[in-house]
């Protein structure tokens, strides 16, 4: 049934990925990669058209998915994806929201299953957005700058699309964690700096 639901969206070409991408983000159980390939295939010149298609569908199903969260609870999640998703995006949650989203982005994990998360612990949705929209830019640019540049022959390289988009991931987790340390060292810095003030005036 999935499947022809597939070649009927498919048969709508960047429509029907803008469509997938942005149900993908909400509850439908296939990533939009399964859909953005086959289309670059047939026409390796529109891929990067595609992928901004399917980013674009997938940023704007991202605050959909988020109130699914935020309205039903994490109940929902265990009603349509599977537990060890759900656990595993959990887990990634507790240890820090940003980070998970990033990552989440890249994983195999649908991305609904962030989403939807991401509205059950009532993570701030802007910040959902933006992490989101950094991470899916990666996952879907790098499928098409591939289709574009190497045309067809770029299906081979699908197999092991995985390991670029880790490649490109990891580096910019990286550096996000990196600046974000920075910045909140500098806040505490102030802070203390404008407590000391205050205790000295006080004095």
């Amino acid at each position: 049934m999935i499947q022809h639901f597939l070649d009927f969206l498919m048969e709508f070409g960047a429509l029907g990925l803008f469509i997938h991408a942005f149900i993908d983000a909400v509850i439908f159980p296939i990533p939009a990669l399964f859909l953005q390939i086959p289309l670059s295939l047939v026409n390796p010149s529109n891929a990067l058209w595609l992928a901004t298609v399917g980013f674009i569908g997938c940023l704007l199903g991202t605050p959909v998915g988020y109130w699914i969260g935020r309205s039903l609870g994490n109940a929902v999640l265990y009603k349509i994806l599977k537990k060890s998703w759900v656990e595993s995006a959990t887990k990634l949650f507790e240890r820090n929201g940003e980070t998970a989203i990033l990552l989440g982005s890249f994983t195999p994990i649908p991305f609904k299953v962030f989403t939807i998360l991401s509205g059950t612990l009532k993570f701030p949705l802007w910040r959902l957005i933006a992490y989101a929209a950094i991470g899916r830019a990666v996952k879907f640019y790098v499928v098409g700058l591939l289709f574009y540049l190497y045309g067809r022959s770029a299906e081979g390289m699908m197999k092991n699309v995985s390991l670029y988009i880790f490649a490109i991931a990891v580096p910019l987790v990286l550096v996000f964690l990196w600046v974000r340390r920075r910045i909140r060292r500098k806040r505490q810095l102030k802070q203390e700096e404008q407590e000391q003030g205050q205790k000295t005036e006080t004095l």
